[in-house]
This record gives C-alpha cells, structure tokens and sequence, in this order.
C-alpha cells in the first residue's frame, strides 16, 4: 500500500475530488436568495432639467439651456436654485428653440448660472391621503354617496 506522510493515497484522492466539489457547490446556493426590490423611484422628485443661460434685461422671463432632452411641459412648475441660498419660481412657456426654452419668472430672483428643477405633480386621479379615524366632511360624503349638496 502506497502511503503519503502516513496516511493512505485513497484519503489524498478523496481530497483531490470533493474540493472542486465543494467550490462547485457552495457558488450555487446564492441562486435560492430571494430578489431584492430596487427601490420604486418617486415620480414627484425633483430632477435637474438645466440652467438660466439668459435674462434679457427689463422682462420677466429668462432662456433655460436645457440638459438632454426638454420634458416639462407646457406650464409646468419649475425652481430655480442659485449661490447664496437665492431662489425663483419659474413657469414653462413651452417655447424651445434647439436646446434652450423660455419660462416666466413669477418670483424670487434668478440669475445667469441657476440650476433649474423641475418637480412633477401627483396624479390628482389618485385619492389623497387621509389620517386615520378622521371624519370626512359633509360635502365629501355627500359626493361618494351621489347625493346632490343642499343649496344655499
């Protein structure tokens, strides 16, 4: 009988074949982990959509250089965000020429070189959240039971 360091040459075989066996096998168990769920992203966040490029002197609109492809539309709510904690609300015209597009500024101050946001709205289809053990208002129980309110 061939023997190695004293011990069998059958016990060094067994070796040489379960250790690739054992690294064949161990690989697979993470195959039964159960999927993780990437996080569902939330359609309200605001997204960088560009910059103010341009305000021409005396208006009340500016020129947004637009990063990638102009997405809001027409009348949509956009942010404009500078140095030094400034702030404007913005409004989309929906006029675009190549990569630029107008919008109105309703308040705050902006300037050249502001990031612009823009934050879509929720569904108004979707029912708005409640507290619960909240009372509903007369009017609102009177319209999901089809009832005409009482007038004046």
């Amino acid at each position: 009988m061939l023997e190695r360091r004293g011990k069998p040459w059958r016990y060094t075989f067994m070796r040489i074949l379960l250790v690739p066996l054992l690294l064949a096998i161990l690989p697979s168990c993470s195959l039964f982990k159960e999927k993780e769920e990437e996080p569902k992203l939330d359609p309200t966040k605001p997204r960088l959509v560009g910059r103010v490029a341009q305000i021409p002197s005396g208006s009340d609109f500016l020129l947004i250089e637009a990063y990638g492809s102009w997405k809001v539309p027409d009348g949509g709510l956009l942010s404009g965000v500078g140095t030094e904690g400034r702030t404007s609300n913005l409004v989309a015209t929906g006029e675009k020429l190549g990569q630029y597009a107008a919008a109105d500024i309703r308040s705050g101050l902006a300037k050249v070189g502001d990031s612009v946001y823009y934050r879509p709205i929720a569904d108004s289809n979707e029912p708005a959240p409640t507290i619960a053990g909240e009372k509903k208002s007369e009017l609102e129980s009177q319209k999901e039971s089809g009832e005409m309110p009482a007038k004046p």
